[in-house]
């Protein structure tokens, strides 16, 4: 288990009241930001402050790892100058008994917080700049808890609550299919099509069909056992033609597309299987998927199911994408 502490005086309230943290990708110049590479970080089970309006005020705990979105419509103007995609993070909040403000605290915080990326000052107890989720020792996470009269919390880890992600998920794909249903530039076939698409269904089944007509992770071939995965996820593609593109896609058996689509999985340049080590091995082999063994790069391959021939260019970008974005990596 990790502790971690978010600075969301902007967005706190959409945040609480959604169940989640968003935040861009990268800094509005384009750089790297640590803040928000610790969305990718965070793992279900870890625990999160909530710091708003100088105090701390919530307590959260992180249901399912961080996957890409779009920004929140319910955020409005606020962050106007952020990305539009970025990392959303499952998150159930409880309020505190009684807020709890840092400054306070922080001669006893102060000596524990990390000299580098800590999301306050270590003598004054404002927030830093730029600062967004922080990883804290669990001795601060403490000290802010107990102060802060946080009721009882079993700091076992528990698993995933995929429930909590995957509601996310869906509403976030109703109000695109919303948006969508009323695009006046939209013919009615194309809407029609574009709706069917994020179920993996009608139009882009067919068009992935053609591309890649059995599942390159388990090599079965018949379409009734098998589902059209959208490989940049259709809640973040931009256009009609990515969300129907069917290089877009893999047909890919019920297990193998609920590894794929929660990044557990992913496919390299050259079509080899790569496996997140946030995978248990052992789960792997009771889903029959033995034959993927981890090397000591970390890449993994599953033999001689696809290769480089069996891939053209286009659905090589759209995989990139996939690694880089939707892949959990180690």
């Amino acid at each position: 288990m990790r502790f971690w502490w978010v600075n969301h005086n902007q967005t706190a309230r959409q945040e609480i009241e959604g169940g989640y943290l968003w935040s861009p990708k990268r800094e509005a110049s384009g750089a790297r930001s640590r803040f928000y590479d610790n969305m990718r970080e965070a793992a279900p089970g870890d625990l999160v402050l909530s710091y708003s309006q100088q105090a701390v005020r919530f307590v959260g705990q992180v249901t399912d790892y961080a996957f890409t979105a779009l920004k929140p419509p319910e955020f409005g103007s606020l962050g106007s100058y952020w990305e539009a995609e970025g990392w959303l993070l499952p998150v159930s909040w409880l309020a505190v008994e009684r807020p709890v403000s840092p400054k306070s605290l922080i001669s006893a915080l102060g000596p524990l917080l990390p000299e580098k990326y800590s999301p306050i000052h270590r003598e004054t107890g404002y927030g830093n700049q730029k600062a967004y989720l922080a990883e804290v020792p669990p001795t601060v996470f403490q000290i802010v808890a107990q102060a802060a009269e946080f009721p009882e919390v079993d700091f076992s880890r528990p698993g995933a609550n995929t429930a909590q992600g995957d509601l996310i998920r869906e509403l976030i794909e109703d109000e695109v299919e919303a948006r969508l249903k009323s695009e006046p530039a939209l013919s009615d076939t194309v809407r029609k099509s574009l709706i069917e698409a994020r179920r993996g269904q009608g139009l882009f089944r067919a068009n992935v069909m053609k591309v890649c007509p059995a599942c390159p992770l388990t090599g079965v071939s018949n379409p009734a056992l098998l589902i059209a995965s959208h490989i940049k996820p259709w809640r973040v593609c931009t256009t009609a033609e990515e969300r129907l593109d069917g290089l877009n896609g893999l047909m890919l058996t019920p297990d193998a597309d609920l590894l794929f689509d929660r990044g557990f999985i992913g496919f390299g340049e050259a079509g080899e299987v790569m496996v997140s080590g946030r995978v248990d091995r052992e789960d792997l082999r009771r889903l029959g998927l033995g034959h993927i063994s981890l090397s000591p790069s970390g890449l993994q391959d599953a033999g001689a199911l696809w290769r480089e021939q069996n891939l053209q260019a286009a659905q090589a970008g759209y995989l990139k994408y996939h690694l880089e974005n939707v892949f959990l990596g180690g």
